[in-house]
């Protein structure tokens, strides 16, 4: 089974939230940043990556990205703000 990951991305600090999950993480950032397609990303320009996890399969990345789409705005950002306090964009380290 493919490697899954759960990201969260905003706009800015504190800002407009988006949970997601991919099996190619780097790619997938990408995607948002280059507002490729007509969604919620683009539209609300969210492209800073807050957040990830890495998940063994995408059954199990999936399962995830469902709880933290069911979780409260304040658990989302004290999730972020437990790894990441600065809300740093964390694109640059995924590339390697």
């Amino acid at each position: 089974m493919k490697t899954g990951y759960v990201y969260l991305l905003a706009s800015r600090k504190a800002g407009t939230l988006y949970v997601g999950v991919t099996s190619n993480l780097v790619q997938r950032v990408e995607q948002h940043r280059n507002e490729l397609g007509k969604g919620f990303t683009k539209r609300y320009r969210v492209h800073r990556l807050v957040y990830y996890e890495i998940c063994d399969d995408m059954r199990q990345a999936i399962v995830r990205e469902k709880q933290l789409k069911n979780w409260q705005r304040a658990w989302k950002i004290g999730l972020i703000e437990k790894s990441n306090p600065g809300w740093r964009d964390l694109y640059p380290d995924i590339l390697g």
